[in-house]
């Protein structure tokens, strides 16, 4: 595989006057799982769709595993593994046919492979997809995505309609995906599934790219609840003077707080008042953090 197993720059797309991606510019991995986080209409599947050439970007390009995704969109397709998030499929047909179809185009598959999948999620392939519930019918879009052990999988809000314990199945087999070298672009604002199998993280923000960072520091960055038990009753006030303090709650001798920041910081402040007597912290979500960025970038605008 290339140095880069999907590299975007400058990718930009309009819609008239809609800026839906501005100025994309990310290089993902072989080897990693990259989470894309944003809420729905932040430009996720945009982005997916612009890099599968299924849309023409208005400025900009974008490779997968080295090869310019418009004029190599067909051999690209050797290559990757897709589930779009509006995944269609013939509901006359069933679970087996559809994935003989996709085995077919693709010059074949291991089918010993594709049973290990089926039984992993386990699904009915002889139901016609018409008859399937909806997250059965995900479970197909996932096999045949997996199916031909591709070197980058592309996945547009992959877990709808999962129930959590073929979720936990499915997160497993991304990371058994990336230890084999291989890369995996997980679009979802399911933030707890990204937190759980994700090395690094895009998060967007109407088309624009707000920071990529691996996940666990951007755990490091957000928010945290800490609670001190001091040696005599706590002042709210002075907490609250300390940069990256808010939310301070007092009762007795106990402070609680949301922080963001050094922790070195907050100890010093209170120590020079109080000694401490106890202290536990509760480390942010992904979540929280997500919030957080989110809220910074409203305020910036």
């Amino acid at each position: 595989m290339s140095e880069s197993a999907i590299k975007t720059e400058g990718l930009t797309k309009h819609y008239g006057k809609v800026e839906a991606l501005v100025d994309l510019n990310l290089d993902i991995r072989p080897g990693e799982v990259f989470g894309f986080l944003g809420p729905n209409g932040a430009g996720k599947t945009t982005m997916i769709r612009t890099i599968m050439d299924e849309i023409r970007p208005t400025r900009g390009k974008a490779t997968i595993v080295g090869m310019d995704t418009h004029e190599k969109s067909v051999e690209i397709r050797r290559h990757i593994g897709y589930l779009p998030g509006d995944l269609a499929m013939y509901p006359s047909l069933t679970g087996k046919d559809i994935l003989t179809y996709f085995a077919n185009l693709r010059g074949g598959v291991d089918w010993t492979f594709v049973n290990t999948l089926q039984e992993r999620l386990d699904v009915d392939l002889s139901k016609k997809v018409g008859d399937l519930s909806s997250g059965n019918r995900q479970k197909v879009g996932l096999i045949q995505a997996f199916m031909n052990k591709p070197e980058v999988l592309i996945m547009d809000e992959p877990s709808s309609g999962l129930d959590p314990l073929v979720q936990r199945e499915f997160q497993a087999m991304m990371r058994e995906v990336a230890n084999e070298g291989r890369t995996v672009f997980l679009s979802s604002h399911t933030l707890s599934e990204v937190q759980r199998v994700a090395d690094r993280v895009g998060i967007i923000r109407q088309g624009h790219l707000i920071t990529v960072e691996s996940v666990a520091t951007l755990r490091a960055k957000g928010m945290r609840r800490v609670e001190l038990e001091l040696d005599s009753p706590a002042d709210a006030a002075l907490f609250e003077a300390v940069t990256g303090v808010r939310d301070v709650s007092t009762r007795n001798h106990h402070v609680v707080m949301s922080f963001e920041g050094d922790m070195g910081a907050l100890l010093k402040a209170a120590a020079s008042h109080y000694s401490i007597v106890d202290i536990s912290t509760q480390e942010a979500d992904l979540e929280e953090i997500f919030l957080t960025y989110y809220h910074k970038e409203k305020a910036a605008s």
